[in-house]
């Protein structure tokens, strides 16, 4: 399984990348392998302003539909359109190219709360 030491995680299975105000969104390894095939991917939060925890979109497997909650506040800004047409590249490269929204964040300090590399493998058992 992998978990970037570098990226930050929830305990919904999402992972975050902060560069300055901006962080890229999407879901773990250990979540695309639990969902299994990725058939699509709905995100219609787009100019939106949302608070944490907040649903900003599903995710569609062939087994099941799974809520994405919002791991930080603010406006969401892009969503990766190549999913439309690819969203199984999720299952593929769920760090890279599955990447699934941008957002703006409104509190930087949000990042505190959530999990370390470390805090996430002990979640996954990993």
């Amino acid at each position: 399984m992998n978990i970037p030491s570098n990226l930050k995680y929830t305990k919904d299975h999402e992972w975050v990348s902060i560069d300055g105000e901006i962080a890229t969104i999407g879901i773990t390894d250990f979540a695309q392998g639990e969902l299994g095939d990725i058939v699509y991917v709905e995100v219609e939060t787009v100019d939106e302003t949302l608070d944490v925890e907040e649903i900003f979109g599903t995710v569609e497997a062939v087994k099941t539909v799974s809520d994405l909650f919002l791991p930080m506040s603010g406006e969401i800004i892009e969503f990766n359109e190549a999913l439309e047409d690819q969203p199984e590249t999720v299952n593929k490269d769920p760090y890279g190219d599955g990447w699934m929204i941008k957002l703006k964040c409104s509190d930087l300090s949000q990042a505190d709360n959530l999990l370390s590399a470390e805090d996430y493998k002990t979640l996954v058992g990993a």
